[in-house]
């Protein structure tokens, strides 16, 4: 998990984006740059996930009568993940667009995308980071690496929002501080 905390926080950073662009060209980097960023999380995540299936010692299961309770609320955690990703340009997000622009010989970068406050969006400014971890914390069997990994999981969550609303103040300005004042950080009706 630090390893691929690392790696995502480092491709992150646009200072490696701008080394991509001297190395590649700024065309490349606008057109395949997320989507190898999307690609590289994914892999780097993988053997985490399979080490932790190799060793993993349960911790706890929950009663029999809490299971269902449990799996709605993981479904509810899957739901407003989607609905969330859905709320915005998810092509955008995942970067199929810039990589279709790039092939089609289209304007590059892409104009720049709306702040998103509508939606989920109008209760948390985070609704990726608090349904993720809905659906991480509900899991009605609990084993002792699925616990360190929420753990580690959660804190990526708190810093990397921490870091992304930086960016955003940056990037969008007064808008985004008025949305800071408006809308909860990560979890609805609780202001921090």
């Amino acid at each position: 998990m630090i390893g691929f905390s690392l790696i995502h926080s480092i491709t992150a950073d646009k200072r490696f984006k701008n080394w991509v662009a001297k190395i590649f060209g700024e065309r490349f980097r606008h057109g395949w740059y997320r989507l190898f960023y999307n690609a590289l999380s994914v892999i780097s995540l993988a053997p985490l996930f399979l080490y932790m299936a190799d060793i993993a010692m349960p911790i706890y299961s929950v009663p029999a009568w809490l299971v269902p309770i449990f799996l709605i609320i993981q479904l509810l955690g899957v739901i407003g993940l989607v609905i969330s990703i859905l709320q915005i340009d998810w092509m955008r997000f995942a970067g199929f667009k810039q990589a279709y622009a790039y092939l089609a010989g289209k304007p590059l970068p892409l104009e720049d995308e709306p702040l998103q406050t509508k939606g989920l969006y109008a209760f948390v400014r985070h609704p990726l980071y608090l349904f993720s971890l809905l659906f991480l914390w509900f899991s009605p069997r609990m084993t002792d690496t699925g616990f360190i990994f929420n753990i580690l999981a959660t804190l990526y969550f708190v810093f990397g929002s921490i870091v992304e609303e930086k960016r955003m103040v940056s990037y969008y300005g007064e808008i985004y501080t008025k949305y800071q004042r408006d809308v909860p950080w990560l979890i609805p009706f609780i202001r921090i």
